[in-house]
């Protein structure tokens, strides 16, 4: 994986964090995005050194999820199994799938396996086997929704 890769994937778990953070404490975008600059990309937090992250690409996927919440909602809804709702989710896993929703809409420059690949990565992070599945399936099913 090349330094662009590492810093780009760095970029993706930083940012469902930060929306994580804004849906549970409402922190205001810009506010949120200091900080995040300041204290988390690239800084050593209890012993764990954060790899540098793109702040660029971190910026876009937050401002955008948050300027695109709706449509985005409304993509992942359509993909859900009946019965289920976006709010039935736990919070980290919507915005896993708020980002990667967001880079398949609004990233044309990423490559539709590289997107579903990254977030099912960014799934291992909190989740075991069946919940990083559950990332491929929708994110494939919203990607056939949004990219010819």
């Amino acid at each position: 994986m090349n330094e662009r890769s590492k810093s780009r994937s760095a970029a993706r778990l930083a940012a469902v964090q930060a929306l994580y953070q804004l849906e549970m404490e409402g922190t205001p975008i810009r506010v949120l995005l200091h900080e995040f600059h300041q204290h988390r990309l690239g800084a050593t937090i209890e012993d764990v050194t954060y790899a540098e992250a793109e702040e660029s690409f971190f910026d876009d996927i937050v401002i955008g999820v948050d300027k695109r919440r709706e449509e985005i909602d409304g993509l992942v809804k359509a993909r859900l199994s009946q019965g289920w709702s976006l709010e039935r989710l736990d919070k980290p896993m919507r915005q896993i799938l708020r980002a990667g929703s967001y880079e398949l809409i609004a990233r044309p420059d990423v490559p539709t396996p590289t997107v579903i690949s990254e977030y099912v990565d960014v799934a291992h992070a909190f989740y075991d086997k069946r919940e990083a599945g559950f990332v491929n399936g929708l994110l494939d099913a919203v990607a056939k929704d949004v990219r010819k």
